[in-house]
């Protein structure tokens, strides 16, 4: 439902923003939808909806429920490319997917 109300957003000529977008990417942790999470993220790059550090965490959280910590790695990594300043919400989401992934 939360992606649905990205695109009703978008319908009614109201963007969504940063915070709308980390809502739907938080949704598909929950429903443990891993691949769309990331195709929130893309979105929010090629419209230029600045992504955050609770962007990035949550996206992070996402896949590494979801036991694709390679994923979590790439993110991780496209974080700090993007100059977003990791925290400790996101070194503890990128922690537990490496350990879900049986890599720690």
């Amino acid at each position: 439902k939360a992606l649905q109300l990205l695109g009703v957003m978008s319908q009614i000529r109201a963007l969504p923003n940063t915070i709308s977008f980390n809502a739907a990417i938080s949704a598909c942790e929950k429903s443990g939808e891993w691949e769309r999470g990331l195709k929130v993220v893309a979105v929010m790059s090629q419209s230029k909806v600045e992504l955050d550090e609770i962007t990035f965490s949550a996206a992070i959280s996402t896949c590494g429920k979801c036991g694709e910590w390679e994923k979590a790695l790439q993110l991780l990594s496209m974080m700090a490319q993007s100059k977003v300043e990791s925290d400790t919400i996101t070194f503890n989401a990128s922690i537990n997917a490496y350990e879900k992934g049986h890599e720690w």
